[in-house]
């Protein structure tokens, strides 16, 4: 519930407070006073678009605070999780909007992105206005509507519903898929498998390519390394008498040993000349035996050249090494189980859309009957309240209809089973139709009113859907326009009502509707001759009196308008106590959580206001 609105520098209002009350507070004044400035406050408290352009003149900001009492759970929980407090159960709700364009938000004591205004919004604040009332004609627009109206058994049936259409998709999507790649997935696989074939006729192993290059450098040097490798044995071990590496060394070993006795540093040298030897005689064994298994083999070089080729050509396609070739292998083997798997996924596939498709024709038969009972409720609502709003003899009802098609769902309608065009909201094409008088044929209310019925069908949708909200502030811009005489008097009476259950604030001309307000504000505009400033005021007694006589009469001073303005209030009173009255007996029939009828509004909404209970099918 909104305590305070304070407002600075916003349009022509330079500093002004208003503080609603808790049941019906009616704002009026002269055409151009700034009456559409206190909603533009409100709604940049909601998170609403900073405009420059709202900005007050010779002023170097706009700022709105709002106070709101909040015991919402989902709006604690948001404002805790925003790092803001409240203040002894009031949120202290801020937005500034700078010459220049620049907005800030804050909440609870923190700033705070705009739009974590606007998320709070739909818990705190309905509003109601002719904006709405334009965009309710469109038929989409008055099947979510309805569906709010329907309240929590429709909104459950269409959550359910969606959940399968979601899923739907996503399995039609995946058959689309499948389906329309299918001749390129056919392409893929054999690629695969001819790669996969080729590779396992080579069977490559790793390191081969590495091992055949070195066979085939040594096959094709073989005389070069033959006559290398027996000219290092000779130089060590000549075949005949003659100077040769081991001979030498085994001299010089032999010098040596003749003196070790003499010098042991000697005989050091002589051990190490010994081991000398040895290594010399094992490396001329291992030249002769080198020298005896190198041949010059032509044909086992044209084996490796071969298999050297082959290698080469699964290198040139797979991979630059055996071993990435030997990875492609293993990653095109899991492909290709994946491909052919499609065939397998493809059967599950269209299983699956068959199940989905016949639980999405229950859920859409079961929201349909659900909006069915809800339309008839809506339209005895409705159809009661504009019966009020001096059109007893019109009727509006709620159409709902069905597009067969043959790709749609079956679904059974009526004890009627076809197959219906569907959508992410069901298979029903809601419109709104009226029927202004006995006889008159039933026509979308865009097309079966004049304006002026069509401002009070449209009032009375709204007060029927206000009576359905669970916020507990309901605010009306201007709804009653086009609306006058006795249809006005009735106007103010449903607000009034609604105003027991929920906090109202209406921006209004009229002045039967103003009599029925709890709090009267009047926003005054002043001109000095340099500025032109506009202000709030609360008016009671005789103030509010003269206030009614000017929206009456559009003079100053006039008896006879201040005459029937004390007339409308009296009447006003008289109604409010006689309904509080008629209320008191019934209580005990009333929904659980509903207020009396008579009683003081609470702090926060019922749980259900008996409006609601009656929407739910």
């Amino acid at each position: 519930m909104i305590e305070e609105i304070r407002i600075r520098g916003l349009g022509v209002i330079d500093d002004a407070v208003v503080e609603p009350h808790r049941g019906f507070t009616a704002v009026t004044g002269e055409t151009g006073a700034g009456k559409t400035m206190v909603l533009t406050g409100l709604g940049l408290l909601l998170g609403g678009r900073a405009d420059a352009g709202v900005v007050r003149s010779g002023d170097a900001r706009a700022e709105i605070e709002g106070r709101i009492r909040v015991t919402t759970p989902s709006v604690l929980d948001r404002v805790h999780e925003a790092g803001g407090d409240l203040d002894d159960g009031v949120l202290v709700v801020a937005r500034t909007v700078a010459q220049e364009g620049r907005s800030r938000a804050f909440l609870g004591g923190r700033s705070v992105p705009a739009s974590v205004l606007a998320e709070l919004a739909d818990d705190l604040v309905a509003v109601h206005g002719q904006s709405d009332q334009q965009r309710l004609l469109a038929p989409w627009r008055q099947r979510a509507a309805l569906d709010r109206f329907g309240g929590d058994v429709v909104a459950g049936l269409l959550a359910g519903y969606r959940r399968v259409y979601d899923r739907l998709r996503v399995v039609e999507r995946d058959l689309e898929e499948i389906t329309v790649h299918v001749r390129e997935r056919a392409q893929e696989a054999d690629l695969l498998r001819h790669g996969l074939v080729e590779i396992d006729a080579v069977a490559p192993s790793p390191g081969e390519a590495e091992t055949l290059a070195a066979e085939a450098a040594r096959l094709s040097h073989a005389e070069a390394l033959r006559g290398a490798a027996s000219a290092a044995h000779e130089a060590l071990r000549a075949d005949e008498e003659g100077a040769d590496a081991l001979g030498l060394v085994a001299l010089a070993r032999r010098s040596l040993d003749g003196q070790r006795e003499h010098d042991t540093v000697l005989g050091e040298l002589a051990d190490r000349l010994a081991d000398v030897g040895s290594q010399l005689a094992d490396v001329s064994a291992d030249l002769a035996s080198y020298v005896a298994s190198v041949e010059a083999d032509p044909t086992r070089l044209a084996t490796v050249e071969d298999r050297r080729a082959v290698l080469g050509g699964l290198l040139r396609r797979y991979g630059s090494s055996i071993d990435e070739v030997l990875v492609w292998s293993e990653m095109a083997a899991r492909r290709l189980l994946e491909v052919d798997g499609d065939d397998v996924r493809l059967v599950a596939l269209e299983a699956e859309r068959t199940e989905l498709r016949a639980e999405l024709g229950r859920r859409a038969g079961e929201l349909s009957a659900a909006r069915a009972v809800a339309g008839a409720l809506f339209s005895d609502a409705v159809s009661a309240e504009l019966t009020e709003l001096a059109m007893p003899r019109a009727r509006l009802c709620v159409d709902i209809r069905h597009a067969e098609s043959p790709t749609g769902i079956e679904v059974d309608v009526a004890s009627r089973v076809s197959r219906y065009a569907y959508g992410a909201s069901g298979i029903d094409e809601v419109e709104l139709l009226l029927s202004p008088h006995t006889g008159a044929p039933s026509r979308p209310i865009a097309k079966g009113a004049s304006g002026g019925e069509l401002s009070r069908v449209m009032l009375a949708v709204e007060v029927v859907f206000a009576g359905s909200e669970s916020v507990p502030t309901l605010v009306f811009d201007e709804v009653d326009a086009g609306v006058g005489g006795r249809a006005a008097v009735e106007v103010g009476r449903r607000l009034a009502r609604l105003a027991r259950t929920c906090q109202v604030l209406v921006v209004t001309h009229l002045p039967q509707v103003a009599a029925f307000a709890d709090r009267h504000v009047v926003v005054e505009k002043s001109d000095d001759g340099r500025v032109t400033t506009s202000g709030l005021r609360v008016v009671a007694d005789e103030d509010r009196v003269r206030e009614l006589a000017r929206m009456l009469a559009g003079l100053e001073g006039s008896e006879s308008g201040a005459a029937h303005a004390q007339e409308l209030l009296d009447l006003a009173a008289s109604d409010c106590a006689a309904t509080a009255a008629a209320a008191l007996p019934t209580a005990r029939t009333r929904p659980r959580g509903a207020a009396p009828l008579g009683a003081a509004p609470t702090t926060s909404p019922p749980a259900s206001s008996p409006r609601r209970r009656k929407a739910r099918p």
